[in-house]
């Protein structure tokens, strides 16, 4: 199934229930597509909804460290909720061994071989693996293997 079909399915299912974080955060999901939609001019792609998604989570983490910064433990909570339920719809994320092979493959894959060629191995690995890793987890693996 599409994760466009699934959010479809999951919204019925979180109306139907009176799930209201769920069917909160899938109304804004399925806003945000459509906006999208409307700006590319075309129907979204797997791809193109995966990135969407993404950034909803980048934001809802940034969200709550911002609340709990301040001391808004309520704010917070809601955006952990929220936050649990987009990540129902990212891909299983890699391990932190799993994310250094992955980067020492593709550094030999790419002939990386200085911190320069670090955009080489970010793009090979964006390709193969999104959604998959924490961006800035990944970039200072990259950086201290190039590095070295």
């Amino acid at each position: 199934m599409t994760i466009q079909g699934r959010l479809e399915s999951d919204y019925i299912q979180a109306y139907k229930a009176k799930d209201t974080v769920r069917l909160a955060v899938l109304r804004h999901l399925k806003t945000a597509a459509k906006n999208r939609e409307v700006e590319v001019l075309r129907p979204l792609t797997d791809d193109d909804l995966l990135d969407l998604i993404s950034r909803q989570v980048k934001q809802r983490r940034d969200s709550i460290e911002q609340y709990e910064k301040h001391g808004r433990t309520d704010l917070a909570a809601v955006e952990v909720a929220e936050l649990a339920v987009l990540e129902g719809y990212m891909p299983e994320p890699l391990t932190e061994a799993e994310l250094g092979e992955v980067i020492e493959r593709l550094v030999a894959e790419t002939g990386a071989s200085s911190p320069k060629d670090m955009g080489r191995v970010m793009a090979a690995l964006t390709l193969g693996y999104k959604g998959r890793y924490d961006g800035s987890k990944a970039s200072s693996a990259v950086r201290s293997r190039l590095s070295s």
